[in-house]
């Protein structure tokens, strides 16, 4: 049983990658961190000690503390910030639990450089249909929830890169890190690239994958996402609107994909000879 005003890593694993996880904040040491260079998935680094000048950061939000093993630090901040009257809670175990766990983890190596306020900034090409909003679905979720993304005219991707330290995804050439390799889309670079190869996610990747490369054939589902896809982007002509309109189409994605394939729809029943 978690201590009082803890949180499980189970229940945790639960509510991440949905529009219900609270924020997970990462108050380890330098040190602590050191010692595995990772990320709980969606969980942003704060130092503990100066935890009274960001605490005003998650105002109306709920917070999840963590530190290495889910003592002092911890449940110091998680105290701190209720002060503040920000609702909070500390992580059962600390980060260590959850890797002994086997739970995935992001490398911070891959993340690209933070602006001042401490988001990832990342630039695609304008007018997203399939991989430019389920990347950034899975950033949203799983990586950066704070993530900003720039929409722009595909010529000017590399530079508008360059110029405003944005990383390049979805786009061609043999330099570009965050793009398709093979026969494998963008989504399922990040997915492995992330450390995010969970059984409901590698599910959600071969949909993407049959809807971003022309293969509809490749599960059942892929030829629904396109559909769903092409519509949205028909349906706006703002593509930051678009984006927030497909992350709840890939929210109800990735819940069938962790909780419903065994579901079937059953009404009206139908008796024999009828």
């Amino acid at each position: 049983m978690p201590s009082i005003n803890a949180i499980s890593i189970d229940k945790l694993a639960r509510l991440i990658g949905t529009p219900k996880c609270p924020v997970l904040v990462d108050v380890q040491t330098d040190e602590d961190f050191a010692a595995d260079l990772r990320l709980i998935p969606g969980a942003v680094r704060r130092p503990w000690l100066r935890v009274s000048e960001w605490a005003h950061e998650f105002t109306g939000r709920s917070v999840i503390a963590i530190c290495q093993k889910g003592l002092k630090i911890s449940q110091g901040v998680a105290a701190w910030l209720r002060h503040e009257g920000i609702p909070a809670d500390s992580l059962d175990g600390g980060a260590l639990a959850w890797a002994q766990a086997g739970l995935p983890m992001v490398p911070e190596a891959v993340l690209p450089p933070r602006d001042a306020q401490g988001r990832t900034v990342w630039v695609t090409r304008a007018r997203p249909k399939v991989d430019r909003i389920a990347c950034p679905w899975l950033i949203r979720r799983f990586v950066d929830p704070q993530a900003v993304f720039l929409f722009v005219t595909a010529s000017e991707v590399p530079a508008v890169a360059q110029r405003f330290g944005a990383a390049a995804f979805d786009i061609e050439g043999e330099d570009v890190f965050w793009s398709h390799r093979g026969e494998r889309c963008t989504f399922d670079v990040m997915v492995e690239e992330f450390g995010l190869a969970t059984e409901p996610l590698l599910r959600l990747a071969a949909i993407v994958r049959g809807a971003d490369t022309a293969r509809p054939d490749l599960v059942p589902e892929a030829a629904g996402l396109l559909a769903a896809s092409l519509g949205l982007s028909r349906m706006y002509a703002d593509d930051l609107e678009q984006l927030e309109a497909g992350i709840a189409l890939y929210d109800a994605f990735y819940r069938w994909c962790r909780d419903a394939t065994d579901e079937t729809h059953n009404w009206p029943v139908r008796k024999p000879g009828a």
